[in-house]
């Protein structure tokens, strides 16, 4: 089986504004009684929002890596990242998952959150792929009716997109930037990606960024593919974060850096053993795909600072952040 090292991106397209909604636990460690340093596990809440990428987490679980530093997961699914975000600052959650996007605009709101670890991203190099669509399973398509094959032809286009400010709208207008486009040109229509390739289909709007597996429905709906716009964007590193609030990495130092080591090596080993871990993911997403359906997520050993500073210079360049968010001592260092 032909699978590529990339990433699943659809984690910040889901970022809308929204009401937290925690579910009940969905993951646990396998063995509640293995002991830690003090003879018991220490309980860590979690707050996913549902990705296959979230396989690297759990098949760490089950391999036990956890555990050995002592720590037992309570896993949740949150309804967005900006909800995930508002429950790790307000200690409702331990951690939280958040792509890069949503925690810079928390940040730039005053929100003081801390990142951890790594939990999903790109590979060095994902840019300069030959084919983005093999190291993005993001798409932008155009309809059929619209007569759109490039991103020349989007100026003053309709575009749908599942949320505004949030991720798309901003891959989408970095691309359309780089193409020469004005993303101010666009008028940006709300939609969920389920009536977002319907759109396409009926010719109501005239492009629509999406996300696997819906990429796959608009394409065989005759929907034209103009350009897979997240890796572009990201370029490389760590895009999904694991995330904490002061007052969480103040109380709970310890357990966050025994959380950090068993992440590196969860990630590890989900990179080593990747069908394991997608299979992992589908399973605690609950979703139809097989193994072979999903691009392959990759899972950074770490976040490096430049893999926000990017992100930072980009969002104030294309309009979404008025000035850079001050980024000193966001990134918490291993232990």
């Amino acid at each position: 089986m032909n699978i590529h090292r990339l990433t699943r991106r659809a984690a910040g397209v889901a970022a809308a504004a929204g009401v937290l909604a925690l579910a009940a636990c969905s993951s646990t460690s396998p063995a509640d009684t293995t002991p830690g340093a003090d003879g018991e596990l220490t309980t860590l809440t979690v707050a996913t929002i549902g990705l296959v990428s979230d396989g690297a987490l759990m098949l760490g679980q089950e391999q036990g890596f956890f555990e050995d530093e002592g720590l037992r997961l309570q896993t949740s699914v949150v309804a967005n990242p900006p909800a995930g975000l508002a429950a790790a600052q307000s200690g409702q959650v331990d951690i939280a998952y958040a792509p890069s996007i949503p925690l810079l605009n928390a940040l730039a709101s005053g929100v003081p959150l801390r990142v951890v670890a790594p939990a999903d991203g790109y590979i060095d190099g994902a840019a300069a792929a030959e084919d983005p669509a093999e190291v993005d399973d993001t798409g932008l398509y155009a309809s059929a009716a619209s007569g759109i094959t490039d991103l020349e032809d989007l100026e003053g286009a309709t575009i749908a997109i599942p949320a505004r400010k949030a991720q798309l709208e901003v891959v989408i207008s970095d691309a359309l930037d780089r193409a020469g486009v004005d993303p101010a040109s666009v008028e940006w229509v709300v939609l969920d990606f389920t009536s977002a390739v319907a759109a396409l289909g009926s010719g109501t709007v005239d492009a629509a960024g999406l996300v696997s597996p819906f990429t796959g429905e608009a394409a065989a709906a005759g929907a034209t593919f103009v350009t897979a716009p997240s890796v572009g964007f990201f370029e490389e590193g760590a895009v999904g974060l694991w995330t904490t609030g002061e007052s969480t990495l103040n109380g709970k130092a310890e357990a966050i850096a025994a959380f950090q080591r068993a992440v590196a090596k969860s990630n590890a080993y989900a990179n080593e053993h990747p069908e394991d871990a997608i299979q992992a993911g589908i399973d605690a997403t609950g979703s139809t795909l097989s193994v072979a359906d999903v691009k392959l997520p990759f899972w950074p050993a770490e976040v490096a600072p430049v893999d926000l500073d990017r992100v930072n210079e980009k969002l104030v360049k294309l309009g979404f952040l008025p000035s850079p968010v001050d980024l000193e001592g966001v990134v918490v260092a291993a232990k």
